[in-house]
């Protein structure tokens, strides 16, 4: 049996969000094109009986930190780093190699590392060629994997190689688990990834979610969310004219929440003006960060 925390790290953008949910087989963390969409350390479990159990954290991309929450951030990363058993080390084939190598010399990484090169699928004419070149030649590297982690192009490869470096041990969580973390907290992730989704500027990034009420019963899951935004302009825009701009929001919330906890949704949104959250320790630990 071979067990152990294979965690994440790479810059904004570069698929972390998407490899994760490719190397489970499900969706536990949200996505979308614009950066920094992740905040959180999420963790997901993949475990085959009697042969492996590989607990997966996705990590916030690498940023200069500008706020209170930037420095949450980066502390998760930090936890992840101190865990590790493994390291996979994403890379944006398409982007600067230079800039991405900076970054993983900077982690100063004392666990071995996988260089995973994403976007196999939409890479430029000699770039593959080029990233493969380039990360054999750096001392942090172990292997090298191409993928389409939006294709899911490759993942079992990638497990494969993985497995190659987990130690021997017993599994941390049961067969059943995929992750520590409450449903409540994918409900309020599912809502946040709806306004990246439908809000452009600087909305998503100034934006949270708290979800307050989270009742189960047999026919129906009832949900009560606040939006957190920092200015009324904010709020304004995310109501939208009589209503209709949060009304669409919720409807495409509701939908994925259904789908994600396999039952019927009543989902309830309010907007709360917050100023300067993300620079506030309070609001900070009373949002979940």
């Amino acid at each position: 049996m071979k067990s152990g925390f294979v965690n994440i790290f790479g810059k904004p953008n570069a698929g972390k969000s998407t490899l994760l949910n490719a190397l489970l087989g499900e969706k536990l963390a949200i996505v979308s094109p614009k950066v920094q969409t992740t905040r959180h350390r999420i963790k997901g479990f993949l475990t085959k009986a009697d042969e492996y159990q590989i607990i997966f954290s996705d990590t916030p991309g690498i940023i200069e930190t500008k706020y209170k929450l930037h420095e949450r951030m980066m502390g998760f990363v930090k936890s992840a780093l101190e865990d590790a058993d493994v390291a996979l080390l994403i890379v944006d084939v398409n982007d600067d190699l230079t800039d991405n190598n900076n970054i993983f010399q900077q982690l100063k990484l004392n666990v071995p590392a996988i260089v995973i090169l994403n976007k196999i699928d939409i890479a430029e004419n000699g770039k593959l060629a080029e990233a493969q070149a380039f990360f054999a030649a750096q001392p942090y590297t172990k292997k090298i994997i191409q993928v389409s982690a939006l294709l899911q192009h490759h993942i079992p490869k990638l497990i494969k190689a993985i497995l190659e470096f987990l130690p021997e041990g017993a599994a941390f969580f049961s067969e059943e688990e995929l992750t520590d973390l409450p449903l409540k907290f994918f409900v309020g992730e599912i809502i946040r990834e709806k306004a990246f989704a439908l809000f452009a500027d600087e909305i998503p990034y100034q934006l949270t979610v708290k979800v307050n009420e989270f009742k189960e019963k047999e026919t129906l899951t009832k949900i009560q969310a606040d939006i957190i935004v920092n200015r009324e302009s904010q709020k304004a825009i995310i109501l939208g004219e009589r209503g209709q701009t949060i009304k669409e929001l919720g409807t495409r919330a509701r939908k994925d929440i259904e789908a994600f906890i396999e039952n019927k949704v009543f989902l309830e949104l309010f907007v709360k003006v917050k100023p300067n959250w993300r620079n506030s320790d309070l609001y900070l630990k009373e949002y979940g960060y």
